[in-house]
């Protein structure tokens, strides 16, 4: 059995500055986020084991919704119960809703520039990249620890999805049910 670094209980304010930094200043919507918060507070902070990792991001998907915010939440609440998932909410809305009412009034005034429009396409080519990387991030571990159900749930989704145009929530219910069925050695 492989042993578990110790697990950190952050101060308030280091969630929030965490939570304020991260959230608000990673490019790449809410995965690409969650995936650096990831790398901030289960490997390098050692906030949360990468089981409460895993039941944050799961539920956090399952929520309607900003899927970020409810992540945040979480995790949050995983390490300092209500006043952890309270800072950690603030601390990831606030600034982040404030640039978004920036940029929108810069939006009504750019937006039937042609120049701009160029800009919003490669945003768009750079987004896609970052969401396939971003999604290499979250398997990777997963991978590694049972290859043979990433090889089948990974595809089975995809054609859950895009065959079936099975929901979300739908997919993640079904493969859940799979993973239950399919259970993954533990490591000796």
């Amino acid at each position: 059995m492989t042993e578990e670094p110790d697990i950190v209980t952050p101060t308030l304010p280091e969630v929030a500055g965490v939570f304020t930094r991260y959230a608000n200043l990673t490019w790449g919507g809410g995965s690409a986020t969650i995936a650096v918060l990831r790398k901030q507070i289960v490997d390098n902070r050692r906030w949360l084991r990468e089981s409460e990792f895993d039941l944050a991001y799961a539920l956090s998907r399952l929520t309607p919704g900003t899927n970020l915010l409810a992540f945040c939440t979480a995790a949050g609440w995983t390490r300092r119960r209500t006043l952890g998932a309270i800072v950690a909410l603030l601390a990831s809305s606030i600034p982040c809703s404030l640039l978004v009412l920036i940029v929108t009034v810069f939006y009504g005034e750019l937006h039937g520039s042609s120049w701009f429009q160029a800009a919003l396409r490669g945003a768009l080519a750079a987004a896609v990249a970052i969401m396939l990387s971003t999604a290499w991030v979250f398997a990777e571990p997963h991978v590694e620890a049972a290859p043979w159900k990433a090889v089948v749930i990974a595809p089975l989704t995809v054609g859950l999805a895009l065959g079936l145009g099975l929901s979300p929530v739908e997919i993640l219910l079904l493969s859940a049910v799979i993973g239950l069925a399919w259970p993954t050695p533990r490591p000796r």
